[in-house]
């Protein structure tokens, strides 16, 4: 079968965008693999210095900044995706519902090894997404700036909302399932982790994808006005942004953290949290993105690039792989190590796919799962194989 759309080819790929999706994965290793740490009985975790660096530098660099980074790029691929359909004459609407309904498919797999998935909660707001593919800059920016002004509001108030439920990871009645060295009951042990301790719970299902909805809405912005390809052109925009971000990061961090320890009345109605990921999320990316058109650490961005394109295999192979070595199918060490080493193993194992993924990409045009996911969404057999060898060249500077 065949038809007259087709992927967007790999060469017309927008490096820098690739480059921030393979920091966004590794933040996300990162945040994934400590969270095994907390996979056990409760109990009272002393770490210690080298462990407490490590959680600063996880607390101001990565975690919430990666997630929500990738979620913005998650709304950038969209949009183009959507052109890309449409121009060829084709349905974006039916077309993307599809992708979505396949990527619910791998979000239920990769939720039976890790009960964090944040592909189901992609392949749901990439249907509302389609509610907005037709909106002007204009539109985009006021929508996403009240999304971004609300959150606060939103996040103190379902605060207060409280849901019983059991406690998965922490219950041991429910840790024998994943100690047991059963794969179907490793596989129950997540699902319902994912169930009971992310859908349901309302700081997640709410304010998690407002906060997602906010970003992939802003990320479609980012498209619409050609940011991505424009960075050159942008670059004293880029300077004040990422001034402007950081001096604001600074300012809430300071102003939360004081109030956090006073606990402080105003926090019942106004919670800022989400302000100091997103502000310091976005000095972390322009620095990137400044770094990267002034022609620094070309060899290191080449890795980060070829990574990013392989976003989705290699996210999912870091979760089945965590999945298998922490739990009782693997070596069954997930609460017992201390908080270094899941740091250090998560930064290993994506260095590991950092070369993997540039070789494997010097003779395949996509990654495993993202090929697979392209031919069941384009219904025929996208190539996979490069024709010819790919000769290794610097990133080209837009």
């Amino acid at each position: 079968m065949t038809n007259s759309y087709h992927p967007v080819e790999q060469s017309k790929r927008t490096a820098i965008v690739d480059i921030l999706r393979g920091w966004a994965i590794l933040g996300v290793a990162i945040g994934n693999y400590i969270d095994f740490l907390y996979i056990g009985a409760e109990k009272e975790i002393k770490h210690g210095t080298f462990s407490e660096i490590l959680q600063y530098v996880n607390r101001y660099l990565f975690a919430a900044k990666s997630w929500t980074l990738l979620t913005l790029l998650f709304g950038y691929g969209f949009a183009i995706l959507i052109n890309n359909v449409a121009s060829k004459g084709k349905n974006p609407v039916t077309f993307f519902a599809w992708r979505m309904i396949l990527l619910f498919i791998l979000a239920f797999i990769n939720s039976a090894f890790w009960l964090g998935d944040i592909l189901k909660d992609y392949a749901f707001l990439g249907l509302v997404l389609l509610l907005f593919y037709k909106c002007s800059a204009k539109t985009l920016a006021i929508i996403s700036a009240v999304i971004i002004l609300t959150i606060p509001f939103l996040m103190a108030y379902v605060n207060g909302i409280k849901i019983e439920h059991p406690a998965i990871a922490t219950n041991p009645e429910y840790l024998k399932l994943y100690h047991s060295g059963n794969w179907i009951e490793f596989f129950r042990f997540n699902l319902l982790a994912s169930f009971y301790e992310q859908i349901i719970v309302p700081g997640y299902a709410f304010t998690a994808h407002y906060v997602m909805l906010g970003c992939m809405l802003f990320g479609l912005l980012l498209q619409k006005i050609s940011f991505f390809d424009r960075l050159k052109e942008l670059k004293k925009l880029l300077k004040y942004v990422c001034g402007i971000s950081f001096i604001l990061a600074v300012i809430i961090g300071i102003v939360f953290n004081i109030a956090i320890i006073y606990k402080a009345p105003f926090l019942k109605i106004f919670h800022p949290l989400y302000w100091l990921v997103l502000s310091t999320m976005v000095f972390i990316a322009t620095g990137i993105c400044l770094l990267y058109i002034n022609g620094k650490l070309k060899t290191v961005f080449s890795y980060f690039n070829a990574g990013g394109k392989m976003t989705l295999t290699n996210y999912m192979s870091q979760n089945i792989l965590a999945g298998i070595l922490f739990s009782g199918i693997g070596l069954g060490i997930a609460d017992s190590m201390p908080y270094w080493f899941y740091f250090i193993l998560a930064v290993f194992i994506f260095i590991i796919q950092l070369f993997i993924s540039k070789w494997w990409l010097s003779k395949y045009n996509y990654g495993p799962i993202e090929w697979l996911w392209r031919s069941a969404s384009y219904r025929e057999w996208v190539p996979f194989k490069k024709t010819k060898p790919e000769v290794s060249a610097d990133i080209k500077m837009v």
